[in-house]
């Protein structure tokens, strides 16, 4: 299996690219429109044909890659059903399949960040957006982000996972490129709770600044901006 998992600088954004071989069809979770020449170098040095690339929801820090990629290889855009993109070749929801020749990821619906938050499962490990980051969670301050459903999301869906299900998040900011469920159980601070309200507590009083690129970022990826339309 090919499993490249690439950063972005400027957002902390990591982006997924997922082959079952060299010369195969391929998929991409969550790029960033700065970095598509690198994908796309990627993709041919490996001798892969984009088919599939997946937002987990949308984001607000970065403007997306999604609708250069589905440009430049006609691969068809996926995210879930809530979403409100106008863009979307494929809205998937709960318990979902996606497959790309031999690989297959399960869509969780992991609401809370965003409302059209969703994490996919592929065999060992878990790609969890902004619902779960390491040692952290997705803010839950707009696009009708919830703590409540996030802390549902989180200890009714995610944590639920086998403790050894490793933990691939959209975002980090310390360097860390992946953990597990069980280390987010035992040392992730803002899961040492004891119930829904205080989780919800945490989240509402965090007062945090908002994304730099946000009043941007969001409306180019509800109506899918490609480098032509942006530059």
């Amino acid at each position: 299996m090919i499993f490249e998992q690439l950063f972005d600088n400027k957002s902390s954004t990591y982006t997924y690219v997922i082959s079952s071989g060299k010369g195969r069809e391929a998929l991409i979770i969550d790029p960033v429109i700065d970095n598509v020449e690198d994908y796309t170098n990627l993709l041919n040095k490996l001798d892969l044909k984009l088919v599939k690339v997946i937002d987990t929801h949308i984001h607000a820090d970065h403007i997306t890659a999604m609708n250069e990629l589905n440009k430049r290889t006609n691969c068809s855009r996926i995210m879930g059903e809530k979403s409100k993109s106008e863009v979307i070749d494929i809205k998937i929801k709960e318990d979902d399949e996606i497959e790309v020749e031999n690989i297959k990821l399960r869509a969780l619906y992991t609401p809370g960040h965003t409302d059209c938050s969703y994490s996919y499962l592929m065999n060992d490990r878990v790609f969890t957006g902004d619902t779960l980051l390491i040692n952290g969670t997705g803010r839950t301050d707009f696009q009708n982000g919830n703590a409540y459903d996030a802390y549902n999301s989180l200890f009714n869906k995610l944590l639920k996972l086998p403790e050894k299900t490793l933990v691939y998040p959209a975002h980090d900011y310390n360097g860390k490129k992946f953990s597990s469920i069980e280390n987010e159980k035992k040392n992730n601070p803002r899961l040492q709770v004891s119930s829904p309200d205080q989780y919800a507590e945490i989240m509402d009083n965090l007062n945090l600044a908002n994304p730099k690129m946000m009043d941007v970022a969001v409306p180019a990826n509800v109506k899918g901006l490609t480098l032509d339309q942006i530059n």
